[in-house]
């Protein structure tokens, strides 16, 4: 077991788990008539938790135009289907990033109607008309947004859609506060919302005991979220010393999304789409390795949808490629990302968490690849998978 408290592998373990939490770990005698599972040799974990995920999506040839294609239906079918590769990969939380259906899926998985992991969701995320968290590309007219949907200009109006969607279910405030890459808008890392926009935002979030997540490449963008109070800077892409410097002022964490720029398809994106990734994708990883390099809060997230669910884990091997140690990067999805969550329930193999934790084939901090080879899945007591090998007479 990997003691992430301490850094340590513990050797010939015991996790007692009663019902949905663990109650004992290496506990001097085991329960009378105790159930017990030999899980053989491997390495234990608490399951990951990916701060940045869409669930009702996955980048492809029809990305661009299914908003006009298929409806809130359809995505609730995907998101099922994603919700369970991704909970059997070993994520058994993410922070979701897809409107109203995964504050729904949240809810079935809680009733356990559906497989995925635990979800705290944003709800539809806020952004200027025309900008990134806008639906852009067609004619006027057609799939027009407001308030209620995200799109907010001027503080007032930024106020109301913060309470929009906190009514309904967010659980954090997803917000574009520059332009992004995939949508058909303006030069990518533009800022969009003004400083006096984000700041009505992340109060209004706050008085509701919310935290505001920014979406955010270009650097005055980044500064302006920073200086507003945003809890994570999502991307990051261009960081200089001064917003580097900002972040670590505010206690701002960096949510990577780093794996993506090997992986994302540019075979599929619209011509001005792929000159944006293009232009702004090979300049992220030179800015996270100076955030990391000057110690700058990481936690972990993807953006996966930008690339084939279930392959979440391999953000691990790219954070350590950059300067992380195999540790932070482990702590970045478990100890750390359950603080960004508010969530002292998860993210440790200790008494009084949930009972969510995986299982890999190999010591994680000698090899971070195990990470991507997850065998064995319990969530909240219940075993979703085991594919372990097994021995056969």
């Amino acid at each position: 077991m990997l003691d992430l408290s301490s850094g340590q592998i513990v050797r010939d373990v015991h996790v007692v788990v009663t019902g949905d939490r663990i109650t004992a770990v290496n506990p001097p005698s085991l329960p009378a008539g105790a159930r017990v599972m030999d899980l053989g040799d491997v390495t234990l974990l608490p399951g990951f938790i990916d701060l940045h995920t869409h669930l009702s999506g996955e980048i492809g040839a029809n990305s661009f135009v299914e908003p006009v294609l298929e409806t809130s239906v359809d995505a609730a079918y995907k998101a099922t289907r994603h919700a369970r590769t991704t909970v059997m990969a070993g994520f058994t939380t993410v922070r979701d990033f897809g409107g109203e259906i995964t504050v729904a899926l949240g809810k079935a998985v809680e009733r356990q109607d559906v497989v995925g992991p635990r979800v705290i969701p944003s709800r539809n995320a806020l952004g200027i008309t025309g900008g990134h968290c806008d639906v852009t590309g067609f004619a006027p007219g057609v799939l027009e947004q407001g308030i209620k949907d995200g799109v907010a200009d001027g503080p007032w109006q930024v106020v109301e859609s913060v309470r929009y969607q906190i009514k309904h279910g967010a659980q954090v405030i997803k917000t574009c506060a520059t332009a992004g890459v995939l949508s058909l808008e303006g030069p990518v890392g533009a800022q969009q919302y003004t400083y006096e926009e984000l700041k009505a935002m992340v109060d209004e979030a706050a008085r509701h005991g919310v935290k505001v997540a920014a979406h955010a490449h270009g650097t005055e963008g980044i500064k302006a979220a920073v200086r507003a109070g945003v809890q994570t800077i999502e991307h990051g892409s261009v960081l200089d010393d001064e917003a580097i410097a900002l972040m670590k002022q505010h206690g701002t964490y960096l949510v990577p999304t780093a794996y993506l720029r090997d992986r994302i398809n540019m075979a599929v994106l619209p011509p001005l789409v792929r000159r944006k990734a293009e232009t702004v994708l090979p300049l992220a990883e030179a800015s996270n390795r100076k955030a990391i390099a000057a110690g700058v809060k990481i936690a972990f997230g993807t953006d996966a949808a930008v690339f084939p669910h279930g392959e979440n884990a391999k953000e691990f091997a790219v954070y350590v490629k950059m300067g992380m140690t195999p540790l932070a990067a482990l702590r970045s999805a478990t100890t750390v990302a359950a603080e960004v969550l508010g969530k002292d329930d998860r993210g440790l193999i200790a008494p009084g968490r949930l009972a969510d934790l995986i299982a890999v084939p190999g010591d994680p901090l000698t090899n971070i690849t195990v990470t991507e080879r997850v065998q064995w899945v319990m969530q909240g007591g219940k075993v979703l998978k085991d594919e372990r090998p097994r021995t056969r007479t």
